[in-house]
């Protein structure tokens, strides 16, 4: 078999796994919070609501028929692409909450990803390239040290120097309360000012996702550095780079033109896997921040017990990996001709 044609199988493969993945994603956050310890009723009414208010929103929210039947009941809403209604927004559907927050995090994980990608690249980069150096300990301590931090704690950290000691960003949130918010076109303030060109608006909305976004690109820059130089390490030592030497290629030009090129490609899967990771909610840098991001709602959310909310969010995060899986899958298989399915 050719490799287009075994290339086309694993592609219709993959989207047709699709549906099977996010069943069970679906599955495992329907169980598992119903599993947990609490009634929703107390949650979101409070202990001192009268009993038959709370009966009232059992039967409201479903939790009084059979765990079968609310499994069922739930799976037909999806496959009318129904996330049903949030019960702690006023009302809103789900989808309505999704739109409303998802913007935020959409923006922190961009500039979040800018930040990891340039710090990640550049030092696993100069690590690899100098091995054995003081050079190359810098890197892999950076690495060690971003991997294993706590992120809420470095949070803290950083919101204590920058924000209360330095005062050079604000302390949390998206926007100043007092200031009217860039005009809406895509949800994005950095975007949309820069769009309907109020340079005011602009650098205020940098100024505020600065911070946020400088936390969480510095602690997931760590595995970019990994990544990097240990491909970048292993490609150096390769026979074919050992052939370039030998004809007299200068050593900058084999390191960006061929290895660093060939390095990439697993460092590619890890890059667009981090990134749906983070648009599937970087809740504790939003919460950290008070960030008004779809990560900070799904916390507030599991914190009210709002089952609707909760799943309809899952369902949306669940999508957006198995999307980003698939399509790494697919760039890969199309830019590496060594795979073979």
């Amino acid at each position: 078999m050719s490799r287009s044609k075994s290339l086309q199988y694993y592609i219709v493969a993959r989207i047709l796994l699709a549906p099977l993945m996010l069943w069970t994603i679906v599955t495992i956050v329907f169980l598992l919070l119903r599993a947990t310890p609490g009634d929703p009723a107390d949650a979101i009414l409070g202990g001192r609501a009268p009993e038959s208010a709370k009966q009232a929103l059992r039967e409201q929210m479903g939790l009084n028929q059979p765990l079968w039947v609310q499994y069922l009941t739930y799976l037909g809403q999806l496959l009318r692409f129904d996330l049903g209604s949030s019960i702690t927004s006023r009302g809103l559907e789900v989808k309505e909450v999704i739109g409303q927050y998802f913007p935020a995090t959409v923006e922190l994980s961009l500039f979040a990803m800018v930040v990891a990608i340039a710090l990640g690249v550049g030092i696993g980069l100069i690590s690899a390239s100098k091995p054995n150096t003081i050079f190359d300990v810098a890197g892999r301590l950076f690495g060690i040290i971003t991997y294993a931090l706590p992120l809420f704690w470095m949070g803290m950290v950083m919101q204590i120097v920058f924000s209360v000691q330095l005062k050079w960003f604000p302390l949390g949130t998206r926007f100043p309360v007092g200031m009217a918010t860039p005009t809406k076109i895509t949800g994005l303030y950095v975007l949309d000012s820069l769009l309907t060109l109020n340079f005011s608006q602009f650098f205020t909305a940098l100024h505020y996702v600065a911070l946020p976004s400088l936390t969480l690109g510095i602690l997931i820059s760590g595995i970019f550095e990994r990544i990097v130089r240990v491909n970048l390490k292993k490609t150096l030592q390769s026979d074919y780079v050992e052939a370039a030497r030998a004809r007299g290629i200068p050593e900058s030009r084999i390191l960006f033109a061929h290895a660093f090129k060939n390095a990439l490609i697993p460092v590619i899967t890890v890059m667009g896997l981090t990134f749906a990771a983070l648009l599937g909610g970087a809740v504790l840098t939003e919460v950290t921040f008070s960030w008004p991001g779809l990560g900070n709602r799904l916390y507030e959310a599991i914190s009210q017990r709002d089952y609707p909310t909760v799943q309809g969010i899952m369902v949306f995060f669940g999508i957006i990996v198995v999307i980003a899986s698939i399509a790494i899958d697919i760039i890969n298989a199309y830019i590496d001709p060594r795979i073979r399915y």
